[in-house]
Formats: C-alpha cells, sequence, structure tokens
C-alpha cells in the first residue's frame, strides 16, 4: 500500500508544477490565474482500513465517480483536452480513465501534433525529445496537470491491451521490456498525486507468458514510482480482474467490465468480488455504454442502453458493494470527431456527446453516497424481503454497520422501475424512522414521513409517466438527518 507520510509532504510535483506554468500560458484558460492552478491538488489515493474503500491519505472517502475518455491523450490537442476535463468536473466526475499506448492505432497514428509515443515500437525507447512541448509525452504531461488542475485524477492505462497479447493488435511487449517501460512511465509520474495505474486493457490475462509480462509491468511501475500510486486491471467484458490477479500483491482493488448488453446486470459481479479473500474493494469500472436514444446502432440493437440502463448499473453495483462506478458513451472514449471512422456505430462527435441525460445523472449517485455514512457501508440483499423475482427488477439494497447484526442507522434499497418490495427496516436500530424517495434523475428527495419501526413494509416508488427508477433511503430518526443527496 502506498506511504501516506511520504504523500503529506508534497506540493506541486515539479513535472506537474512545470506543465501547469505551461497551462497559464493557455489563452483557454485565461480566465484563471496562474497562482491557482496548481492550488487544488488531488489527494493521494489509499485503501481504506477496512479494505472496502478508496479513501484520500487523511483518511476521506473517495467515491469514484470516473468517465473512459480511453482515446483523449492520442486523439484530441490540448485546447479540447481542456474543454472535455473541465465538462466532466463541472458534472462532478473526479476520475478520468484513459491509455498511454492508445487502442486505435496508437504506436502508427500520430496525436494531433504529429508526435507519436515509441521510437521502432520498443517499449524501452519513448520517443523523448529536447525542449517542453516537443514530443507525444510532453503532451501527456499537460493533460494530466490539466486533469489535476480540475481536481481530476487519471486512471492510467500504460497500455491497451493488444500490445502486450497481440489480439487484434501488434505485440511489442516482453516481460523485460514490460518492466523497463513500467518503470520509465512511474517514474515520469512519480509526484503526480493524480494517478492511479490500470494495467490490462480490454484483454483477458489467460495465459502464464501474458501475467508474466503485467507482473513484471507492475514491478516496473512500483519501482519507478516508489509504491505511491495505486494499480489495478482492466480486464475484457463480462469478467473482473479478481479472475486472474486477485491474489496478486500489486493488485490493490478490483475492477469489472460488466459489458455493454443491454440486458445485462452487474450486481452478482460485484458480489462475486466482494466475497473474495483476502478482502479488497471492487467497482464496475466499464459498464453499459450510453447510446443517444436517437443514435441506435443498425447492427448492434441489443447493446442500446438509453440513461435508465445506466443509472441501473452504477445503482445496482454500488449497492452491491462497489466504492464507485465509472460512466461511459462511445463517441467520447474514441473520440470519435469528422474525419475519423466511427466505432460502434455512433454518429454524433464526442463534443456533441458530452451532455446527454446519463452523464449528466452520475453526480446523483455520488452525491446520495456521501450524503450518509461512508466507510461503515456494506450490501444488505436480505433487507429486501420480498421483491420481484426478474433480473431487470432487481431491488438493490445497502446500508451501515455490521453484516448481520441490527445496528444500522440508515438503509437504502433501489427501485430499478415501477415494482414493489418489502423491506425489512428493523436492521436500524432506532424505534422511530424517517423515509424518503431519491429520484436518481434529478437528485431530488421526496419525504414519506416519520414511521415506526414495527417490522418490515412494503414500499412502491411514486407514479411517474416515465415509470423510472428510485432510490428508498430510510435513516434513524433519531440521527436527524437532512434529505438524501444534500450536503
Amino acid at each position: 500500500m502506498p506511504l501516506s507520510s511520504s504523500r503529506r509532504s508534497l506540493a506541486c510535483p515539479d513535472r506537474v508544477r512545470r506543465a501547469c506554468v505551461w497551462l497559464a500560458a493557455v489563452p483557454l484558460l485565461a480566465g484563471l490565474p496562474p497562482a491557482c492552478l496548481c492550488a487544488a491538488e488531488p489527494p493521494w489515493l489509499e485503501i481504506s482500513a477496512n479494505q472496502r474503500f478508496l479513501v484520500t491519505a487523511e483518511g476521506e472517502p473517495f467515491f469514484w465517480l470516473g468517465d473512459t475518455a480511453w482515446e483523449i491523450f492520442h486523439r484530441l490537442d490540448r485546447d479540447e483536452a481542456a474543454r472535455y476535463l473541465e465538462d466532466r468536473a463541472a458534472r462532478g466526475y473526479n476520475v478520468i480513465q484513459a491509455v498511454a499506448l492508445a487502442e486505435l492505432d496508437g504506436l502508427d497514428d500520430p496525436n494531433p501534433y504529429g508526435h507519436r509515443p515509441l521510437i521502432d515500437d520498443d517499449p524501452t525507447r519513448p520517443d523523448e525529445r529536447p525542449g517542453p512541448d516537443d514530443d507525444y509525452w510532453d503532451h501527456v504531461d499537460r493533460v494530466v496537470a490539466k486533469a489535476a488542475e480540475c481536481g481530476l485524477h487519471v486512471a492510467l492505462l500504460p497500455s491497451w491491451g493488444d500490445k502486450w497479447t497481440g489480439r487484434h493488435g501488434r505485440k511489442i511487449f516482453t516481460p523485460e521490456n514490460a518492466r523497463h517501460y513500467g518503470r520509465w512511465i512511474g517514474r515520469r509520474y512519480r509526484d503526480a498525486s493524480n494517478i492511479v495505474w490500470v494495467l490490462g486493457g480490454d484483454r483477458r490475462a489467460d495465459r502464464e507468458w501474458q501475467r508474466e509480462i503485467l507482473r513484471a509491468m507492475a514491478e516496473g511501475l512500483a519501482e519507478g514510482d516508489g509504491g505511491r500510486h495505486l494499480i489495478t486491471y482492466h480486464p475484457r467484458g463480462g469478467e473482473s480482474s479478481s479472475e486472474f490477479f486477485h491474489a496478486e500483491p500489486w493488485l490493490d482493488f478490483n475492477m469489472l467490465q460488466s459489458g455493454h448488453s443491454r440486458s445485462g446486470t452487474n450486481y452478482g459481479m460485484i458480489a462475486h468480488d466482494y466475497a473474495l479473500e483476502p478482502v479488497k474493494p471492487c467497482f464496475d469500472g466499464e459498464p453499459a455504454y450510453e447510446y443517444p436514444a436517437d443514435e441506435m446502432p443498425p447492427d448492434r440493437p441489443a447493446n442500446h442502453n438509453g440513461a435508465l440502463e445506466v443509472r441501473r448499473r452504477a445503482y445496482w453495483g454500488v449497492f452491491a458493494g462497489g466504492f464507485g462506478h465509472t460512466y461511459g458513451t462511445h463517441a467520447i472514449w474514441q473520440m470519435h470527431d469528422a474525419g475519423r471512422e466511427p466505432r460502434w456505430g455512433v454518429v454524433r462527435p464526442w463534443h456533441a456527446s458530452l451532455d446527454l441525460p446519463g452523464s449528466g445523472q452520475m453526480v446523483h449517485l455520488r452525491r446520495l453516497m456521501t450524503s450518509r455514512p461512508f466507510l461503515t457501508r456494506i450490501p444488505d440483499q436480505a433487507i429486501v424481503a420480498a421483491a420481484p423475482a426478474a433480473a431487470a427488477d432487481r431491488v438493490q439494497a445497502t446500508r451501515d454497520g455490521r453484516s448481520g447484526l441490527r445496528d444500522a442507522t440508515y438503509l437504502m434499497a433501489y427501485f430499478p422501475g415501477p415494482v414493489s418490495a418489502t423491506i425489512d427496516t428493523t436492521v436500524i436500530a432506532g424505534p422511530r424512522l424517517r423515509a424518503w424517495w431519491f429520484d436518481p434523475r434529478s437528485g431530488g428527495a421526496r419525504p414519506i414521513g416519520d414511521l415506526e419501526n414495527t417490522g418490515p413494509k412494503e414500499f412502491s416508488p411514486p407514479a411517474e409517466d416515465d415509470g423510472g427508477d428510485w432510490v428508498l433511503v430510510i435513516d434513524d430518526a433519531a440521527a436527524a438527518r437532512g434529505p438524501p443527496g444534500g450536503p
């Protein structure tokens, strides 16, 4: 685990400070005084004492609200990257997932400034040139620094998975050069507090030689950055990092990719990882991506997901035990724009997809979870005494306290649609309850009122024209808490 004592002594890191000096000269950022550019350095992250959550070095809860921007370093120039990062920060995101050696011809297709990442596809020869703004890695530095200025962490994949497996791409890594490259990029971002390392890149590590490459890269990262950053693994769709690496000492927390099918769920995958030993935090790092309602791909109709499906994966995953959640949409991960071949049938460019309904609604989940005690939260499906059996109608429950005890001060139950369920409120210790309906679309809360805590009760969410989802929030009345989702 990274050492918090070394983190607390850091001011603005030298490399990020140099990038901040560059940012001060960019006209797009003229509204911010240069002295403020490094004022809000994102906190270093650690694993909580109970091994279930991420926290800052000061022990404050960190709810991971991520967005997938895989191609940001490769396809966006600095003004475009600033536009994207500022938008995501304004919408309440705090993590951006991005790839250094990108998926979409990232070795041969240059970035907007004509630069490529490696010399002769050699991971031991990053293409570094003299000057502060003359190569691919200078651009990555600028984007990482801009993210830090916006208060965003970067979940940084050193490479996409094709480059260490050869599947759908060109294999360039061996254990030897993977360690060298890991050491180099780890050293480069050693002092950047806003980095989380992510190995993998949408591939299975089902061969021992593949796992050897990844172990070597993880060891190289730790050698380069002194073990200061957390590390996880981004798996193939429908899988979790736990399948191959749960017991590996370098894996700090599990990431799953629940997949993009409209009929899919993620609560079972989260529950599986939550129950593993040794205990490690887990979350869904790539769920169903949002499609605009008028942009259903003709070749993938089963993968069209609107805002409701996006919200369902988010609340199911977090209530089942996830420490956070990542949003995504196909136009943005690939940074699609005019002149580029679209993937997954996208039509709109990335910048016209920033304000999709689901993308703006994710912050309500973050605010809901942080409006109640966070680090004592557990999943507890036993709260749901009776509910629909269909997978899409799953009523998922969470609360604080200890498993097997009736010591909760609150409970939450996610209703994915107009379904009814019986909720056992007696997991809350107090005799009187205060209940609310929380709206995942608006972030608003409707009071139900005070109730006697006399036993299981049937609840039905408010009737709305769209038959949307709701969260039932019940507090111990003695806690005198404000509306869920509030400060």
